[in-house]
């Protein structure tokens, strides 16, 4: 999407999570956004306190975390260190951390496994 303004032409930028979003259903799951904005509190909270998105496709599901590339490492420490990882792990779910980098061949993301 471009928007004009006088003569200067602005790219909307896509979001990590929006990234996510295509990545996954482009190889077959499907996809909410689990996250959510608490507009009393001012804050955005994530689901078990790490997952951004929830993505399923036959017999399994997938927590994904959604970062910028820089970011990686702290989002990993921030979901290794969650007192509900190992309740999650222990019901079989999948859980990712997706770092979005740009390339020379266009947006990539850095997908860290801690299942």
């Amino acid at each position: 999407m471009i928007y004009v303004i006088g003569h200067c032409h602005i790219q909307k930028m896509t979001s990590p999570t929006q990234r996510s979003l295509k990545y996954l259903r482009d190889i077959g799951y499907t996809v909410a956004i689990v996250e959510h904005w608490n507009c009393f509190a001012h804050k955005r909270y994530d689901l078990f306190g790490f997952a951004d998105l929830m993505a399923i496709r036959e017999n399994e599901v997938l927590l994904v975390q959604v970062t910028s590339g820089t970011n990686v490492s702290a989002r990993v420490k921030k979901i290794t260190d969650n007192e509900h990882l190992p309740a999650v792990r222990s019901a079989g779910i999948r859980i990712e951390v997706h770092g979005w980098r740009r390339l020379k061949s266009g947006w990539a993301p850095k997908v860290v496994d801690l299942s």
